[in-house]
């Protein structure tokens, strides 16, 4: 019986590739044995069956960006340790393969309000990162807040014109109410502690919140703990 040998080495056998490019078909999932994709140049094969898709490209994969629902009061490690395959959200299984190379070298582009959950961006791409800082001015990031107690009188009016809490102005927000006790608030570049404020100044505590959506882009209906890939026509 042979000795093990890396998969790389066995596909430059095979196919009388470079080192480099059997490397870049396999992380980029165009390798299978025995029929199982494996993304992993390091990967010992004996006898099994190795074979390179007709279609594949010796190039580096795409840069992706992640999108995952994350549940309130996580630190960042807890966030990360979230992102991988098993959590794919249900609805976003089909399409795009979920490679190793996916969940390394990921950066969060998105600060969260303090005790929030919901959306939150991890990407490996930097046109992501810069977008989000250059024009964070500029891209409105919406909220669902679950509060309690009373608003005060023309509490909506206040919000919508810049209220003031503790002698210091705040900044304008679209606010409108979803039901009873939940509020939608949409506002540029929210610094961080400003929900609590703005709720705050018209005489309400939040109980929780939820960031729904950053620019044109949504969560849409992932359950807490589940991600997804960021869509080519999604735009911040």
């Amino acid at each position: 019986m042979s000795e093990p040998i890396r998969l790389s080495k066995r596909l430059i056998e095979l196919v009388g590739c470079s080192r480099r490019e059997a490397e870049l078909f396999i992380e980029g999932g165009w390798v299978t044995v025995d029929g199982q994709v494996i993304d992993e140049p390091q990967f010992k094969v004996e006898a099994q069956a190795v074979v390179l898709d007709p279609e594949a490209k010796a190039v580096a994969p795409e840069p992706v960006t992640l999108l995952l629902h994350q549940p309130a009061d996580l630190s960042l490690e807890q966030a990360l340790a979230l992102l991988i395959p098993d959590h794919l959200g249900d609805e976003h299984r089909y399409g795009k393969r979920p490679l190793k190379g996916h969940f390394v070298r990921l950066t969060c582009a998105g600060e969260l309000q303090a005790h929030a959950g919901g959306l939150q961006v991890f990407t490996q791409d930097f046109r992501i990162l810069r977008k989000l800082a250059d024009d964070k001015g500029k891209i409105e990031h919406e909220y669902l807040v679950e509060i309690k107690g009373e608003m005060s009188p023309h509490g909506l009016n206040r919000l919508h014109h810049g209220a003031t809490y503790k002698g210091r102005e705040l900044p304008p927000v679209k606010c409108s109410w979803q039901n009873e006790t939940r509020l939608r608030f949409a506002m540029k570049n929210p610094q961080p502690g400003l929900l609590a404020q703005l709720c705050a100044s018209v005489g309400l505590t939040i109980v929780s919140m939820r960031r729904l959506r950053i620019g044109g882009v949504s969560m849409g209906k992932l359950p807490a703990g589940q991600w997804r890939y960021m869509a080519n026509n999604e735009k911040f």
